[in-house]
């Protein structure tokens, strides 16, 4: 199967707890980390939630 990598761009302080636990679902737990995961649609819901916090590395 297809993986994508995602990065995290912005610090998730401030934000709602929901948010919060996606990052973390997604294996993010740094500002600057990047993580390659799973291409699929639940992953790409999760990264659509905290598309402000993340970013899609080619």
């Amino acid at each position: 199967m297809a993986t994508i990598k995602v990065k995290q761009i912005k610090s998730k302080i401030g934000y709602p707890v929901d948010q919060k636990r996606t990052l973390e679902a997604l294996g993010l737990r740094k500002i600057s980390q990047v993580v390659e995961v799973e291409d699929n649609p639940s992953i790409r819901g999760m990264i659509r939630k905290v598309r402000h916090l993340v970013t899609v590395v080619e």
